[in-house]
């Protein structure tokens, strides 16, 4: 029989490894063992103040065992949402993806702005693309198209409008 803090620790400390030992056994785990068996002291050494313990041994490897039973009953929730979140977060994605039908309409869209594309001037075409694919500044497509900035600037005008009134017209 035991009762206070001293002979709890004392328990403890002559049987800490063997418990870490048959926790290890439950839970296939060396560090989730320690974390139970470091728990069952505290709630070990709160029983031995509150209570005569006849059997304070069993009763600390019953603790143990029931630690080590409802960490992995939290585990296997734990485990569960996860799976559960990640099935969830593909189905997410999935609904995020375009329908076929969406694909083949982006498809044809972008097949018709390449032939608009092909229906402006060679300036046009390269200020436009530049501009809008290539993030080019005015500066820099008047550079490489060898005219001013406002001019650049008239050529991805001048193409956009284009594109536009073509679209709409489809």
């Amino acid at each position: 029989m035991i009762s206070g803090q001293s002979e709890a620790l004392n328990i403890y400390t002559v049987h800490r490894n063997e418990l870490v030992g048959y926790a290890k056994k439950i839970l296939d785990d060396e560090a989730h063992a320690e974390d139970v068996v470091q728990e069952a002291y505290f709630r070990f050494v709160q029983a031995a103040e509150k209570t005569i313990l006849s059997e304070p041994l069993a009763y600390l490897y019953r603790i143990v065992r029931n630690l080590c039973y409802d960490l992995q009953r939290q585990l296997k929730r734990d485990q569960h949402r996860k799976g559960n979140s990640a099935d969830l977060a593909l189905e997410q994605l999935a609904e995020l993806r375009p329908s076929a039908e969406r694909e083949i309409i982006a498809k044809q869209e972008l097949e018709y702005l390449s032939r608009l594309l092909d229906e402006l001037s060679d300036k046009q075409r390269i200020a436009f693309e530049m501009h809008r694919f290539g993030n080019h500044t005015f500066k820099e497509i008047a550079s490489h198209l060898d005219v001013s900035i406002g001019t650049a600037h008239q050529l991805v005008v001048q193409a956009i409008e284009y594109c536009s009134d073509k679209l709409f017209e489809e």
